[in-house]
Order: structure tokens, then sequence, then C-alpha cells
């Protein structure tokens, strides 16, 4: 069933309840879970999605937030003893202490509330964890996937790429959930890198450069990184102070980044003239 009589989903939770079976096997096609998979699902709701993971791996674990779903997973998959039912914020949730002998493949239906910053902590935790797989809002799989010059660019999916390789799926209209939610749909899969591309000396220095920079990304460069760095150092790395955020790439960032753990903001004045 893909609904239960007495739950209705709650908007503060985000909850739209995938029940299109179409959609749900493509989903456990793309995810392809084995038997000893150490599997985690993110916002299980009323277990559309559990059911057809616990088939292949009975060892399956969940994180939920809404206690009173809590029971009606309880009831449903009672004979499935081994399942782990964790009562939690995910966005608070230590996903490390889940990680056994092998590394995590988590998969969810996310709340497209919580979606980004779920995602920016899953990518704190991206060292045990093998791949990732999210139903996501459309618009939010563009972001992770967009590349330099795309109007999605961003801090989202600069992040993303630093960790993981980014794969869009496929889409998912809004006829697939209960209620139906007013945006369309999308699976994206979320590698971890073995080893990173592009690895930063600092990983804070690198999440402030982009997050500065894109605080102001409707202006260049010379001043929405003004505060960190001037104008004369950006060319001296061959940057161009007149591009915009989004023209930079994952690697020049690192640059920036690398260049500034030797030279700290503070040590920067700030009064170098600004050049044409």
């Amino acid at each position: 069933m893909s609904r239960h009589p007495g739950h209705q989903a709650r908007k503060r939770f985000g909850q739209n309840f995938l029940h299109d079976p179409g959609v749900i096997e493509r989903i456990v096609r793309s995810i392809n879970p084995k038997p000893d998979d150490t599997m985690v699902e993110i916002g299980p709701g009323l277990g559309a999605l559990t059911e057809e993971l616990l088939a292949v791996n009975p060892r399956l674990q969940v994180v939920e937030l809404d206690r009173d779903l809590i029971p009606v997973l309880r009831t449903k998959f009672f004979n499935y003893p081994e399942l782990r039912i964790h009562e939690a914020d995910a966005l608070k949730f230590d996903f490390s202490q889940l990680a056994s002998e092998r590394a995590l493949r988590i998969v969810g239906n996310l709340p497209y509330n919580i979606s980004t910053p779920l995602i920016f902590h899953l990518l704190e935790q991206s060292g045990v964890v093998e791949d990732m797989h999210f139903m996501l809002q459309k618009e939010v799989v563009q972001r992770l996937a967009a590349t330099a010059g795309d109007n999605n660019y961003g801090r989202l999916g600069i992040m993303a790429q630093y960790f993981c390789k980014v794969q869009p799926l496929f889409e998912v209209g809004p006829g697939a959930f209960k209620p139906a939610p007013k945006v369309d749909s999308a699976i994206v899969r979320l590698v971890p890198h073995k080893v990173l591309l592009h690895p930063a000396r600092d990983l804070s220095t690198l999440q402030r450069v982009v997050r500065t920079a894109f605080n102001a990304r409707r202006k260049t460069l010379r001043k929405s990184l003004g505060s960190l760095i001037s104008v004369d150092a950006l060319r001296s790395l061959g940057i161009n102070d007149n591009l915009r955020p989004e023209n930079l790439t994952l690697a020049d960032y690192v640059t920036i980044a690398d260049y500034l753990v030797d030279h700290p903001p503070e040590t920067y004045s700030g009064n170098e003239a600004d050049h044409d």
C-alpha cells in the first residue's frame, strides 16, 4: 500500500509519499542493491521503496524523523527482524556510526525543504560512503550536476563535485507521489571519489571561498572575493578578476583557497588599487 489510513502527509516534514510501482522499480534497478550491502534509507515514509529494498537486503537500516511513522513501519515490516529503524533527524544524524567493514550505500526520497543542507551534511561524511541515490527536486539535481558557466552552477554543485561524481539518472513527474508536489523530481547518483580530483590543502578555506563568492554571484570576482584576496593576487594565479563566480571551475576555486592558506585574508589590507 502506498498510503496508511491513519497518517496524512505533513507539510512541515516535506512529505510526499512515492507510490508509483514503475518508478519504484526503476529506482531499485538503478540502485542495484545486494544482500550484503550496508544500506541506509533516509525518510522511508510509508515504506514503498523500503519494501523493495528489504526484499533484497533484510538488514536495511532506515532513518525517520516522524515518530508517528515508526509504528507504521514496524507493523508493515514485522517479518523483517533485522530491519533497524533509527528515529532521528537526518540533518543531525551521525551516519558514520552505521558503517562497518563495508561503506554505506545511502538512498532516499529526500524532503525537498531540507535537501540542500542534508546533502552538505552527507558530503561531510562521504569518507564512509560507497554511493548515494536520491530523489530530489529536479532543480536541485540540475544544480548538483552543473558545470562552470551554467545558470544552475553554484556552491552546491561545486562542493558536491569536490567530493563526488554526480550522475543525474532520470526525471519523475508529480503524479508519482501522494500528495503530488508542484515541481518535477529527478533521481541522482553521487559516488564519492576514491581519490579527490582537485584536493584542497584546507577544506574549510575552500568552503569559505566558494560561499563568499556566491554570496555575491552577480558581481565580478574583484568585488565578490574582495574581502579575501586582492586583484593582483587573483591575476598572479592566472584568474581574470572581471569574471563572475559562476565562470570559475572547481580547480580555480581550489587554486584560490590554496593561495589563501599561505596568505590568509587578514594579511590583505584591501588597499590595493583596482585594476581595469
